[in-house]
């Protein structure tokens, strides 16, 4: 990895501690839909000791793979997309789910996931993917990979909602451990 991919790579981190889990990290302040002024956030790393520019937070959106940060056309504010610790309102209208979605975990979990289902824990949703190997490249993320099936439409029709953002991750509060498809034991 080049020195240019490095840094990108520890700005958006940084960019995720502040916009999704711990703005009062840097002093930064979020409003109510979780967006912060790019001016304030730009103040406030510096004073944290990270020297950011518009345009190094600009290439940090648009470069991101996961596209988990948005900023307004005018470039004057910025918000993560999703995966906030912190009560925060992404304004994300309910919306019908496609009839099967994904859930990328680690092995692991699955003896939890058994028994309580999926919950969100520490952040606001339960984060679902539309397709296989995304849900896969998620789990990986936490150890050796395994992949849930959601019978999204199943939970839809039970009342749940479900909430799409922006970078088109599944938004839901939990899931029952009915709607979850576990892999084999030999597969798992």
């Amino acid at each position: 990895m080049s020195s240019s991919e490095k840094r990108l790579v520890r700005v958006s981190k940084f960019l995720s501690l502040v916009l999704r889990h711990k703005p009062e990290h840097v002093g930064l302040r979020l409003d109510d839909a979780a967006w912060a002024q790019v001016d304030e956030l730009l103040a406030c790393s510096d004073r944290a000791g990270l020297t950011l520019t518009r345009e190094l937070v600009a290439e940090v959106v648009e470069s991101s793979d996961k596209q988990r940060f948005t900023m307004t056309a005018d470039g004057a504010r910025i918000r993560a997309n999703q995966g906030h610790s912190i009560d925060v309102d992404l304004g994300l209208g309910a919306t019908v789910p496609p009839e099967v979605l994904f859930h990328g975990t680690a092995r692991r979990s699955l003896e939890g996931i058994r028994a309580l289902g999926l919950v969100s824990r520490s952040r606001q949703h339960v984060h679902l993917s539309l397709d296989e190997p995304t849900a896969v490249a998620v789990g990986r993320r936490h150890g050796k990979p395994v992949v849930l099936r959601i019978a999204a439409g199943k939970m839809h029709e039970a009342g749940h909602e479900f909430y799409r953002s922006k970078n088109g991750v599944w938004l839901t509060d939990r899931v029952r451990v009915e709607f979850i498809g576990f892999p084999n034991p030999t597969e798992s």
